[in-house]
């Protein structure tokens, strides 16, 4: 990309609500798992947050937990499903923890190593630049619904980073991240932001 050239697009990441899982550390790729009560809670407090913002685009994952978070939070009837956005495919460790993994493969990194049955960093990445190509092909703000590790490794794609790059973006469920531009150049204006619960 020409950083000379002025991108207009902003691009808002929202990782879907709290799952059983997501709460007790299972890797969780095709497993279909609806929000728990406490995922619906927080999907619903995004909604004053992004209902007032006009987006020109909202594209979701296919699963059920990052729909129902589109759903709760407002903009169902802006949603288009987009495969791309599925969380990586965890193959033989999908539904294990990263405890339970390293007993049997010590050292394993997903960012480094992928998943045995799965998908590679580098097809994640490959699907990752390819939504990233789009969205530099779209003016105004868009919203993004979808899952954890795949939002890791778009950041890092956003800003020309390697696939293990995506290792250092910790990411929190119903949290907010906003990609954009400085001047031209890919760049993130926030991350990883919780949402502040009523008291």
């Amino acid at each position: 990309m020409d950083p000379s050239e002025h991108r207009t697009v902003e691009v808002h990441l929202i990782r879907h609500g709290e799952t059983e899982w997501s709460l007790s550390g299972q890797h969780t790729g095709s497993t279909d798992l609806p929000l728990t009560a406490t995922g619906r809670q927080a999907a619903r407090l995004l909604r004053p947050v992004l209902e007032p913002i006009d987006f020109s685009l909202v594209l979701c994952s296919p699963m059920q937990r990052a729909r129902e978070t589109c759903e709760l939070a407002g903009l169902a009837d802006r949603m288009q499903i987009e495969p791309d956005l599925s969380e990586w495919n965890y193959g033989d460790y999908e539904g294990q923890t990263t405890a339970a993994i390293h007993a049997e493969a010590p050292g394993w990194l997903l960012f480094r190593d992928g998943a045995p049955g799965g998908e590679s960093p580098e097809a994640i990445a490959g699907r990752v630049d390819r939504l990233i190509a789009r969205l530099r092909r779209t003016e105004g703000r868009v919203a993004l619904f979808a899952h954890g590790h795949v939002f890791r490794m778009l950041a890092a794609r956003w800003i020309d980073l390697p696939p293990l790059a995506g290792s250092r973006f910790l990411l929190d469920t119903a949290t907010l991240s906003i990609l954009s531009h400085y001047r031209g150049i890919p760049a993130i204006r926030s991350w990883n932001a919780p949402l502040v619960w009523p008291t």
